[in-house]
């Protein structure tokens, strides 16, 4: 399920619900964050995107406190990679494998489905992001 649109010279990505992906975040929120593997706002993915960063999330900081408690911390600020850190109700495009972590600890932030990627039901449940949608 490589989630691109054939008809449109394979170029644009579907969400979960099987339309189009929309945006995710349009760098509006406070931090003015970008986000997305390719750094487009978008949860696209490809060959390169091992880490599978199609989730589009809204953080909160119950998950951001799990997550660093794992060992991926989104929250601080790293200059040398242009990272302000996220921060509660910034959009993000999240690894599939960690959000599923974080929805079996009991800590999965909401979910944006038609801007989840539908390369994430490869890892996760449609049935799971339902639960969590906004």
């Amino acid at each position: 399920m490589d989630g691109f649109l054939p008809e449109r010279g394979n170029k644009r990505q579907l969400n979960v619900l099987g339309n189009e992906l929309e945006p995710c975040n349009f760098g509006l929120d406070k931090n003015n964050v970008v986000t997305g593997f390719y750094r487009d706002n978008c949860c696209n993915t490809g060959v390169d995107d091992v880490g599978l960063h199609t989730v589009c999330c809204i953080m909160t900081n119950e998950f951001l406190s799990f997550s660093k408690s794992v060992g991926n911390d989104l929250s601080t600020n790293i200059p040398e990679y242009n990272f302000p850190g996220l921060c509660d109700g910034d959009k993000w495009c999240l690894c599939a494998s960690r959000w599923l972590e974080a929805f079996n600890a009991g800590k999965a932030p909401k979910v944006i489905l038609k801007s989840t990627n539908i390369a994430t039901l490869s890892i996760v449940k449609l049935e799971y992001l339902k639960k969590h949608a906004m």
